[in-house]
């Protein structure tokens, strides 16, 4: 198989931006070379000084089709990903009808994008409270982890999950070695939050903020952080809102537990 070398004058680096030349081999990058040593029998492309930098990864999205296209689909969600430099999206498994829980229901989402994709796409399978069975069978078909929420997600074609619903899970999740990502609050510091809110203004965002209290979370994370401990699974917390969290999960961390955890942009900026 020949290679193809990408040549720009904007090469994104981990030492900066230089001139350069990206040297591919099938469908994986072998190298990057300054451009006097490229190999004089590769099919060469001069793009002069428009950015050449690697695919970025979005590992976080909602492709809700099918069953709820209209809100995001194959079709917008990967050209939306082109236009923005991801080459790779892994979709959540709600929102979606069906919702990625079981076999049938990831091939019916791998047949609805077919024809459809501009950018790779993978998926993550969901932990519901009636599917550990369907656990390894999703793994093996290829899912690259699961998703859970300890809090009703909002929509009731993917159920929340108690601390029984996991413990089920657990067993199965660890033999695959695959990370489970977690929604992590739990119902009853935020129904107590909610019902003490009754009288408020609720178009009042500081109202919103009132009703999702630490608590919440801080709780979860304490209940996972335990589970992990005696089943020793990864563990990816998503979207985390709080940091009064972070000390105990560096805490975690350091004595080796395989625990991660990402929050939002939009958190840090405001």
């Amino acid at each position: 198989m020949g290679f193809e070398v990408f040549v720009s004058r904007r090469v994104v680096t981990p030492q900066g931006i230089r001139p350069g030349a990206v040297l591919v081999e099938g469908e994986r990058i072998a190298d990057v070379l300054p451009v006097g040593e490229i190999p004089l029998a590769a099919k060469r492309e001069d793009l002069g000084d428009a950015v050449l930098l690697p695919g970025l990864v979005d590992s976080h999205v909602h492709i809700n089709e099918p069953g709820r296209t209209e809100w995001e689909g194959f079709r917008t969600a990967t050209r939306a990903a082109a236009a923005g430099g991801y080459t790779m999206l892994v979709d959540m498994p709600l929102n979606c009808v069906p919702a990625t829980t079981n076999l049938a229901a990831l091939e019916a989402k791998r047949q609805a994008a077919q024809g459809q994709c501009r950018v790779d796409w993978a998926a993550w399978g969901g932990v519901v409270h009636d599917n550990p069975e369907e656990i390894e069978v999703l793994a093996q078909a290829g899912v690259l982890g699961f998703k859970c929420f300890l809090v009703h997600p909002g929509i009731e074609e993917f159920s929340m999950v108690s601390e029984g619903d996991l413990r089920r899970a657990l067993p199965r999740l660890a033999r695959t070695g695959l990370p489970l990502l977690v929604h992590a609050e739990l119902p009853g510091p935020i129904d107590r939050a909610t019902e003490s809110l009754r009288d408020h203004d609720w178009a009042r965002y500081e109202t919103h903020l009132q009703s999702r209290p630490d608590e919440a979370e801080l709780a979860a994370i304490r209940l996972l952080l335990s589970l992990c401990r005696e089943y020793r699974f990864r563990l990816h917390i998503v979207h985390l809102a709080t940091g009064l969290a972070l000390e105990m999960l560096g805490s975690a961390r350091a004595e080796g537990l395989a625990v991660t955890v990402e929050t939002c942009p939009h958190y840090l900026h405001f």
